[in-house]
């Protein structure tokens, strides 16, 4: 789909989804030392019932045949956590949500259909129009709904886990006139079975954690990587604050060509994106080191060209003060054709000229963001953000109107008045630059109301 120079590639970024990534992140070690006792468990059962004669053992360990059984039993979650079907613990989770939402624009209004009315896409930031916009624009698309599962199964677990929300569905919509109907869509999707995950989920190259609570669907958008996709992926605990997770990942080449911005998608991709991640977790500091490696491919039915992308992206969080209710996130990315990996594409990976034996000229992109969140009490909070990113084309491959730069600056202060219940205001301010040197600039206030289940 696209938006003018941006492609929708993902969507929300709220302290939920943080909390969310964090807790995983410590169940994938707990889960993986799990794994590794109860492996050595049974081997000790197994070497004690070797070394009993077969009539002794069928009288003193009846089940010894049956390793399932004598291994350690697996824990599983409590009875008032979701509902049991059959051995399987079933659990449904989510949130109702509602945004209101009053933009400005310097020059001209978003269209109705642009996605950048419902959330901060600065791709859609217009440029070149003949006089300011304002628009207001209010929804419960945000709303989001998840079912979990987990299943023992001898010394294993399997896990299954689905998310949809209503904000990114395609195809028929209801009328805002009307009825404000709209389709749900699959955000993820995945299966884990020990240590491996497949299905779609959050890229391996981002570290979620690291977003800031925003009333906005994403947030710092400009500034970080962003991005769902099917996959399969092993993580693997390297000690108790250290995990390492690798991952083959759809691939998909976005580009552009030198006569227009406006994004193509490419589908002779034919290598899988490969992804590596560090992650440290302590209570003291958490931090993610992540590495990307592609390779691109554009065939417009007339040439087909070739090449290799790359990209690295550090982030982490730094909680401090009394009752570690205030923290510092960061992110900062950078790499050579990783366009659609970071900020919802605002550029693409690369560009192609179109021509015989032409090749394609990649493009460079650095991103990153800054934010401050203080917890002025245990239900009253605060965020700060600041986020940026800059583009560079290979030279001889700059298109036409493409974009060159975005930044934006918000502050938010959110009031839980009973726990599982959220109210947010928002104010944000952000700028999008062409490689002309022209530009359009945001500012936006925003109230969200939130319930969590």
């Amino acid at each position: 789909m696209l938006l003018g120079a941006t492609t929708l590639a993902a969507s929300p970024a709220y302290a939920d989804a943080a909390r969310e990534a964090k807790l995983e992140a410590r169940l994938n070690v707990l889960e993986a030392a799990i794994f590794d006792m109860r492996a050595e468990l049974a081997a000790a059962h197994r070497q004690q019932v070797a070394a009993i004669p077969t009539s002794i053992a069928a009288v003193a360990m009846p089940h010894a045949a049956d390793p399932a059984r004598i291994s350690p039993a697996i824990p599983t979650l409590p009875a008032t956590d979701g509902f049991r079907v059959g051995a399987t613990t079933v659990k449904i989770n989510g949130y109702f949500k509602l945004t209101a939402i009053g933009s400005r624009y310097s020059d001209g209004a978003v269209p109705t259909t642009s996605l950048g009315r419902d959330f901060y896409l600065p791709g859609t930031i217009p440029i070149g129009g003949l006089r300011r916009g304002q628009t207001f624009e209010a929804s419960a698309k945000q709303t989001r709904i998840s079912l979990s599962t987990a299943t023992p199964i001898g010394s294993h677990l399997l896990k299954g886990y689905l998310e949809l929300d209503f904000q990114t569905s395609p195809g028929a919509q209801g009328s805002e006139r009307t009825t404000n109907g709209y389709n749900p869509a699959l955000r993820r999707g995945f299966i884990t079975y020990d240590n491996f995950l497949f299905g779609q989920d959050w890229t391996n190259f981002q570290y979620v954690a690291a977003l800031p609570e925003s009333t906005d669907y994403v947030g710092p958008t400009e500034g970080t990587v962003f991005a769902r996709q099917p996959q399969i992926r092993y993580t693997r605990a390297v000690s108790k604050k250290l995990v390492i997770s690798v991952s083959v990942e759809n691939p998909k080449t976005a580009s552009a060509t030198l006569l227009a911005p406006a994004l193509i998608d490419n589908g002779n991709d034919n290598l899988p994106d490969v992804t590596a991640r560090l992650t440290y977790a302590s209570p003291v500091v958490e931090l993610s080191l992540a590495a990307i490696g592609r390779k691109l491919t554009v065939d417009n039915g007339v040439n087909r060209a070739s090449s290799a992308g790359f990209g690295a992206s550090f982030a982490g969080k730094l909680p401090f003060g009394p009752d570690k209710r205030h923290d510092l996130r960061f992110m900062i990315s950078g790499g050579d054709g990783i366009g659609r990996y970071i900020g919802l594409n605002f550029a693409p990976d690369t560009v192609y000229a179109g021509l015989p034996n032409s090749k394609l000229g990649n493009v460079r992109a650095v991103a990153g963001f800054a934010a401050l969140r203080l917890g002025w009490t245990a239900s009253l909070r605060s965020t700060f953000v600041g986020s940026f990113q800059k583009v560079d084309y290979a030279s001889g491959f700059v298109p036409i109107g493409a974009n060159a730069s975005a930044w934006s600056a918000s502050a938010n202060l959110f009031y839980s008045p009973v726990k599982n219940f959220d109210l947010g205001f928002e104010l944000r301010h952000g700028e999008r630059t062409l490689v002309t040197g022209a530009k359009g600039l945001l500012d936006r206030g925003e109230f969200a109301a939130k319930y969590s289940f």
